[in-house]
């Protein structure tokens, strides 16, 4: 699936769509990492996504949806990267790093300064898709164990003026 309209809003993670990316998601990590052991999954649920440190963001194209992505605010100077998936489908089309700017546009806008994610040491496109992004690899955060099963990674934001179009959809039509 290529072309089309592309949007990257806020949405609420309590419906349909976004519960199926979430078991996609699922599925991918436990087929693509299948030795690391369940209690270092950090996953989170779509009920665990609505909670008001959450923001959750869908990507559609022409309507349906091929992607996700949140940002989860720890504290007033810290955000996370969470759940971020697009189907196989649409990789390779730059919308990873269109979803990471509209997280990152988020970030600012609540006056966060660093930026921080963890994911599956097998995951390299991803991976190679965080370090384009400016991501650096790093070492545990919040409360994640050095389990050996994670690479860890840290963007630092630059201070700017809150920014009021972050909060607005971010809607690019292509041609």
């Amino acid at each position: 699936m290529s072309g089309g309209r592309v949007e990257i809003r806020a949405e609420t993670p309590l419906q349909d769509d976004l519960r199926v990316l979430i078991a996609e998601l699922n599925d991918a990590i436990d087929s693509q990492e299948p030795e690391t052991p369940d209690e270092f999954k950090f996953w989170m649920s779509a009920e665990e996504m609505a909670r008001p440190d959450t923001t959750t963001f869908l990507v559609r194209i022409d309507g349906m949806a091929v992607g996700c992505g949140a940002l989860k605010r720890h504290d007033a100077s810290l955000g996370e990267v969470k759940r971020m998936y697009l189907r196989p489908a649409v990789r390779g089309q730059g919308l990873a790093a269109r979803l990471l700017d509209r997280i990152e546009a988020e970030a600012r806008s609540l006056g966060l300064e660093t930026l921080a994610l963890e994911t599956g040491l097998g995951f390299k496109a991803a991976r190679r898709s965080y370090e384009r992004a400016g991501f650096e690899l790093s070492g545990p955060f919040a409360d994640y164990p050095d389990s050996g099963y994670a690479a860890f990674y840290r963007k630092t934001l630059a201070v700017r003026e809150a920014d009021p179009a972050a909060s607005r959809p971010f809607d690019v039509a292509r041609p």
